[in-house]
């Protein structure tokens, strides 16, 4: 469960891309980790994923090998515990507007005396069967992963403090709630949002820190990875429904050509 090279691999520069699996089905993820993705990133934030739920998910990608994260919807230790204690490698926590709110996730994330994460037997240290307890805090704390999103005004004017928090490992930047924020709703590449997350992305970089933004299509990830992002995510229900309209639609012409 506690994965090593996913944040080796981070931390080495190295690009990594995942998928939001947004419908709380451990066959999603099994199909996702199939398909070669890097990581999954269950969305508990959008979708009614539920710790319990993660559990089942979060064994579906251990079985395969895959790294599994969450995304929690409430920056809150209790919360952000019930998935953590459920399995997963790390969380990505919305809506993180300055330095404490980052911080408040790092510390629900780490034991002390990194955090204040509480220690207990639970599938994340497999029920306390693996061995000391010491030894898995200390492993918990070196391989965990922290991601915040930059996702507000606010966030976007605190970004210094948020990108210097210790222990932060990835500040994401989502360009849909960006474009709400910077007055452009709904236009994820209108110019004053890319140029946002490019002047954001080399705060990051410049700090050691990996930068994360949505591609939801090849050119998406070629036009970020060449201005420094170092983490992706596409969504299964996007793959899915492009998919599915693609073939619906090549089924209808050809028809239409008989």
């Amino acid at each position: 469960m506690l994965e090593e090279s996913f944040k080796a691999k981070l931390k080495s520069g190295e690009p990594v891309v995942g998928c939001f699996a947004s419908i709380e089905s451990a066959t999603t993820v099994e199909l996702l980790a199939l398909a070669g993705m890097d990581f999954v990133m269950l969305d508990g934030e959008h979708n009614p994923i539920d710790p319990g739920i993660a559990a089942t998910m979060f064994r579906a990608a251990d079985g395969i090998g895959v790294p599994a994260l969450a995304r929690v919807g409430e920056n809150q230790q209790q919360v952000i515990a019930k998935y953590m204690d459920a399995g997963c490698l790390g969380v990505m926590i919305p809506m993180v507007n300055n330095g404490p709110d980052a911080l408040r996730v790092v510390q629900s994330v780490k034991y002390p005396p990194e955090g204040k994460r509480g220690l207990a037997s639970v599938r994340a240290n497999n029920y306390g069967m693996a061995g000391p307890s010491g030894e898995y805090v200390e492993r918990a704390n070196q391989r965990t992963v922290v991601i915040v999103q930059i996702e507000t005004m606010d966030g976007v004017e605190h970004a210094d403090e948020i990108v210097a928090t210790e222990g932060v490992d990835v500040v994401f930047l989502g360009p849909s709630d960006l474009s709400v924020a910077l007055g452009v709703p709904g236009q994820g590449k209108h110019q004053t949002v890319l140029d946002t997350i490019e002047a954001l992305t080399k705060k990051i970089v410049a700090a050691g820190k990996v930068s994360g933004t949505i591609a939801r299509a090849p050119e998406d990830y070629r036009y970020w990875r060449d201005r420094g992002v170092g983490l992706f995510l596409t969504g299964a229900n996007t793959l899915l429904g492009a998919a599915a309209s693609e073939y619906v639609q090549e089924i209808h012409a050809i028809e239409e050509g008989r």
